[in-house]
Formats: structure tokens, C-alpha cells, sequence
């Protein structure tokens, strides 16, 4: 396992809740014998049941999470400590499998049932490090690859996930239940999964920090799919020193997930290395102007962090456009639609239970026969178009994937970094959160994931303000395996700055 050097980087610890306090804090406390992780877990049950009524963030709690608590405890008694999260509360997003009782549902009735009994790669990375794992989150269902006109947050096994600055508006998706559990404070970490905007834009319209790394550092080994090319997980938390902490843990190689092979050198990177003050130093920072312009209050808060950077001495090179080539959109849509079909069978006949017997197929076929329960906001159409795909030698999709992965790496994202010798790129991540429509489906108006997202590359969002009462985030995105740079310039960001404020007591 990964050593890390951690470093002691105060954050008032005795001015904050404990729902508030970082793993450094914390660890602080127990290594004090003033917490013990016991506690810790027991305090986040106890505010998961206060406050989740409102919320519907979690799907399901572990049963085991105070025992495994309890032998946590054991070890700092006799001075060891597991790893860099001993005795951390963390909560998964609901389609990654762990041991144990609890299903991995992807938020879907068809999967009510999906104990697997084995840990996804990454979750035996986490308990390795001492960390517990509390329970699962509520998400989008299918990685909100269900319908074109659904609500993000919603799924048949919880229905909808509220936001935690307004009850009555939307989370964002996929990462819905992750964000607001971190948010609200439910528990110290959580995880998300990513395709397109899936861990950057839950954790900007919930006012947190979300770090989507390059796919290939992190395995997706146990992780229901939606698409090999660009699904990754990545630590959705509230401070940028804990996300690159948990970054650090849930790394690595594995043999079960053929694209981590990508990444073998940049694998056993300590991100708390990257956690410096002076961080933006000197950086040379690019502007998305294309990826601005929908919402004049979020255009405020940018100019704002622009002014921000350039006080911390950053050079700002204004006025980067990207433009998405011909048919890019729909070369995007069509790469999803046949890695998700073909992927998603793939996961369900390896699965160690009855229901290895399924197929996107007989998915939409129980839907359609259980419609009252599975579909009584909206349909299934995207999994209808996934059916009707061919498989992954179709030159549609053969030319498809490589439009959109040279119009966002080698025309995009590497060209606007090469050009004008930049460190990192900055945009929007989203606007405001919209009002929660089940009937109408979700309100969109600005979004700058895609770019990170379809090249692979790593992005990072953090708060840069508010919109009324609403928080929006700031994106910072580089090139394939630049996450100690993006994380360097956001940890300097967030501590120049402190924007966020805990939406809940």
C-alpha cells in the first residue's frame, strides 16, 4: 500500500462540528484518544437518520459499520493504524459492490437483489486503509442512462434525492446521493462514478469538491458500467485536501480492469504532495470562454475566481474557445449507447448470483412489465436504443469513437494546452441547481464536463460562490494524468478563497 507523507494543514478543528472536521482533524482526535471511530460512525448513523427523511440520499446502511468500527478501534489501542482513512466514514455510490449484505443496484428494481458478496477493487483499497464503509448512496438510476427526459436523482429503489440548499431543487446526477451525503455531512467521504459530468456537476450544484481523475488510475473492477472509455469513480468530498487523500488510497493497478495498465506509472502518486498554499504560483491558467455565457450570475462568480487566480499570482490567458466539430454530439451519444449495452452484458453475466441470467434485453423487459413501479415518471428509451446497437467491431461505432476522442483530446484539450503553454484549464462547472421536475425532466443551461469527460482527462470542481442561496462550482481540467497539477491549483484556490458554506446544522 501507498505510504503517505500527510501533512498537518489546520483547518479549525475545534471551531467545527464533527460532520465538518477533515481526516487529518479527525485522526487528530483519535490518535488523542478525544474520538474514537466507533463514535465517529455512530455519530454519522445518527445524522443520516435525522436528516435523511428530508434528504433520501442513502439507499442502504452496512449492518456491520459499528463492528467494523469497533476493531478499528482495537488497533489504535495498540498504536497501529491501518492507513491514511482509519476509522473514516465513507459512503459509496450505489453501483459499487461491496462484501457483505447489501445489494449494488444502480438505483434499478431489477437489481433489488444484487448481493455479489465481493468487494469492487477500489472498496477493498478503502477497507485496506482503515476506512468504514457506512452504506451506499442513492444515484440516478443506471447512471442516468434510462431516459432523455428524466429526473436527475431519481431511481426505483429510493425515488428522489433532494438538495440539501433547497429541498425543492435538483442534486444534479449521477452522483446525486455521494454529493449530498457529503454535503450535508453524513458522512466524512464519499464516491461517485463519472461518464459525462456525473461527479463534477453533483458536486458543484451541492456546493462540494469533486475530483474526476484520468480513467485508467482508478479500477473500475466491481463498478456496474455504463461506458469502458470514460467511466471512472472518483472522491466526491468537502475540502480539496481530503479528496486528494482519498485519490491517494483508491489508485492503483488491477489485472481484472486492462485500462488501469495505462496508467502503471502514475499510480503511486501521494496527493497530499500537491496540497500547497503558493500552489497557482506562477501557473498559466486558460479561460473556457465557450463554455460560459449561460447564466450572467455565474459569469460574475467567474470573473470573480479570475481575479482570485491572478492575486495568487497566476497567468490567465483569457478568451479559449472550443467548438464541438460536425455530428461530434451525436458520435458522442452513439459511443455510449453501444459501450453501455455491451459492457452492461458483460457485468451481468460474470455476476455470482441468479441474476448473471439477465441482458439489457430482459431489463427492459421487466420494466415494461413492472411499469408502475419502474416507470411511473419517465420511460426507458435510452435503453431501447442501446438494444438495438451491434456490437463494438461496428465501424459506426469504430469511427464514432475515434471523432469524439480526437476532436476532445488531440484537437482539444491537448492542442489548447500546447498552444498556449498552460498548466490547466478553468470554466464553469453548471449553473444553479433547477427546480426538481419528474414530470418534465431536468433544466440544463451550462455545462463544461464533456470536454474532460469524453478525452478521459482529469477535472476537478470546487465552489467559487453562490447564486442566491444556491452553490456553483468552479472546473479545473488538464491533461491525462495531471492530477497533481489540478489539485495543486484548486487546493490554493479553496484556501485563498473558503467558499463554501454546510448547507445544514
Amino acid at each position: 500500500m501507498l505510504l503517505l507523507s500527510i501533512h498537518a494543514i489546520d483547518i479549525g478543528a475545534e471551531t467545527k462540528p464533527l460532520h465538518e472536521q477533515g481526516i487529518q482533524s479527525l485522526h487528530h482526535m483519535m490518535t488523542a484518544g478525544s474520538l474514537s471511530a466507533e463514535e465517529l460512525t455512530q455519530y454519522h448513523l445518527d445524522r443520516i437518520k435525522r436528516l435523511d427523511p428530508k434528504l433520501n440520499a442513502i439507499i442502504s446502511l452496512n449492518p456491520d459499520a459499528i463492528e467494523d468500527a469497533k476493531q478499528l478501534d482495537e488497533r489504535i489501542k495498540s498504536g497501529q493504524l491501518l492507513g491514511p482513512l482509519h476509522g473514516i466514514p465513507v459512503v459509496l455510490k450505489d453501483n459499487i459492490e461491496t462484501s457483505g449484505p447489501i445489494a449494488t443496484t444502480a438505483g434499478a428494481l431489477v437489481l433489488k437483489n444484487n448481493i455479489t458478496g465481493r468487494d469492487a477493487t477500489l472498496v477493498k483499497n478503502l477497507r485496506e486503509s482503515g476506512a468504514v464503509i457506512l452504506g451506499k448512496a442513492n444515484l440516478s438510476e443506471w447512471a442516468n442512462f434510462r431516459s432523455e427526459r428524466s429526473s436527475s436523482g431519481w431511481s426505483g429503489i429510493k425515488g428522489q434525492t433532494n438538495n440539501p440548499y433547497d429541498f425543492s431543487r435538483n442534486p444534479c446526477g449521477s452522483s446525486s446521493g455521494s454529493a449530498v451525503a457529503a454535503a450535508a455531512g453524513l458522512a466524512t467521504l464519499t464516491i461517485g462514478t463519472e461518464t459525462n459530468g456525473s461527479i463534477v456537476c453533483p458536486a458543484s450544484a451541492n456546493g462540494v469538491v469533486g475530483l474526476k481523475p484520468t480513467v485508467g488510475l482508478v479500477s473500475r473492477h466491481g463498478i456496474i458500467p455504463l461506458s469502458h472509455s470514460q467511466d471512472t469513480a472518483g472522491p466526491i468530498t468537502r475540502t480539496v485536501s481530503d479528496a486528494a487523500l482519498m485519490l491517494s488510497v483508491i489508485q492503483g493497478f488491477d489485472d481484472k480492469d486492462a485500462i488501469t495498465d495505462t496508467g502503471k506509472k502514475h499510480q503511486q502518486r501521494d496527493y497530499s504532495q500537491a496540497l500547497k498554499l503558493n500552489g497557482l504560483q506562477g501557473k498559466r491558467i486558460g479561460v473556457l470562454r465557450s463554455a460560459a455565457g449561460f447564466h450572467s450570475e455565474v459569469d460574475k462568480l467567474l470573473e470573480s475566481a479570475i481575479n482570485d487566480f491572478k492575486a495568487a499570482g497566476a497567468i490567465i490567458i483569457d478568451d479559449l474557445e472550443w467548438q464541438a466539430p460536425d455530428g461530434f454530439w451525436s458520435a458522442s451519444y452513439d459511443v455510449l449507447l453501444y459501450e453501455f449495452k455491451h459492457d452492461l452484458n458483460q457485468y451481468l453475466a460474470a455476476l455470482p448470483n441468479e441474476l448473471s441470467a439477465l441482458s439489457l434485453k430482459k431489463i427492459i423487459a421487466y420494466n415494461t412489465a413492472n411499469k408502475a413501479q419502474s416507470m411511473p415518471w419517465f420511460d426507458q428509451e435510452i435503453l431501447d436504443k442501446a438494444q438495438a446497437k451491434k456490437g463494438l467491431k461496428d465501424e459506426t461505432y469504430l469511427n464514432a469513437l475515434k471523432k469524439v476522442q480526437q476532436a476532445t483530446r488531440t484537437d482539444g484539450i491537448d492542442v489548447l494546452l500546447e498552444k498556449h503553454q498552460l498548466d490547466a484549464i478553468i470554466a464553469p462547472t453548471g449553473s444553479p441547481a433547477w427546480q426538481t421536475d419528474l414530470i418534465n425532466g431536468d433544466h440544463f443551461i451550462g455545462s463544461s464536463s464533456s470536454l474532460a469527460a469524453i478525452s478521459g482527462y482529469p477535472n476537478i470542481t470546487l465552489p467559487m460562490g453562490y447564486v442566491h442561496h444556491l452553490p456553483v462550482g468552479l472546473s479545473i481540467f488538464s491533461g491525462a494524468y495531471q492530477e497533481p497539477t489540478i489539485i495543486e491549483i484548486a487546493f490554493a484556490y479553496e484556501q485563498k478563497t473558503k467558499h463554501r458554506k454546510p448547507p445544514l446544522d
